[in-house]
């Protein structure tokens, strides 16, 4: 029994949850921002590697590489922000004196050995993909759920026809009829919140294993806190 109350609270909870609604602007702003991603990183690094007979293509490339890093940066800001996934640092934590100690190839070294480089790349070129079949889903099922849900107030002027194969249609046009939709309307705006729920739930899974330095990564390069503290007291002895 409590597992059904808990089940069915879930299932008509989802319609108030807050967190159904980041959700959805998650995967609104996935594919204008796809897109852009795509126009650019297909532009870009196609001028980059043709210009480079004449060396404009070593300036390009950098811009490129710089641009994907401030662009996946915001992926990951949208994900933590948006779906709540705690995604990971995107370089591997430093020492307090690195940063001043390292020279500029080392540094730029770092930076093509650091995985998240190549992932975050990766991850703005499937994003275009990932992010036009989530808008498209979006936006079949809010039109669906849409046009069930106000047959009572349309069906008198424009009967709505619901599609099964391409020769058999349901026609609502009577108050009994549009009055049934609403009910399935209803149901299937319950059914698709947790569809888009499940896309976002995939999406911020791939933002957290792309854009984040893995745990097996994360080795921090600086001496072990028991070592330290081992050296503090022989200078102080």
């Amino acid at each position: 029994m409590k597992s059904m109350t808990s089940f069915l609270a879930k299932f008509f909870g989802v319609i108030v949850w807050p967190q159904t609604y980041l959700n959805l602007i998650y995967l609104l702003l996935a594919f204008p921002l796809g897109l852009t991603y795509f126009v650019l990183l297909v532009t870009g690094f196609s001028l980059g590697v043709s210009l480079l007979i004449i060396w404009i293509g070593l300036l390009i490339l950098p811009v490129m590489f710089a641009l994907c890093w401030i662009m996946a940066a915001l992926e990951r800001q949208l994900a933590i922000w948006l779906l709540r996934e705690p995604v990971p640092p995107m370089v591997r934590p430093q020492a307090e004196d690195s940063a001043t100690t390292q020279g500029l190839m080392a540094q730029i070294g770092a930076h093509l050995t650091n995985p998240v480089t190549w992932k975050s790349i990766l991850y703005l070129v499937v994003k275009f993909p990932l992010g036009t079949i989530s808008f498209v889903v979006l936006v079949f099922l809010g039109a669906l759920s849409g046009a069930l849900l106000t047959a009572p107030i349309t069906f008198p002027f424009v009967p709505l026809q619901v599609w099964f194969t391409w020769n058999t249609y349901w026609q609502i046009d009577t108050l009994p009829e549009a009055l049934l939709a609403f009910v399935i309307g209803a149901l299937v705006t319950l059914i698709s919140l947790h569809i888009l729920n499940g896309l976002a739930w995939v999406s911020g899974r791939f933002a957290r294993a792309m854009l984040g330095v893995s745990p097996q990564e994360r080795v921090r390069i600086e001496p072990p806190l028991a070592e330290t503290g081992q050296i503090v007291e022989q200078k102080i002895g």
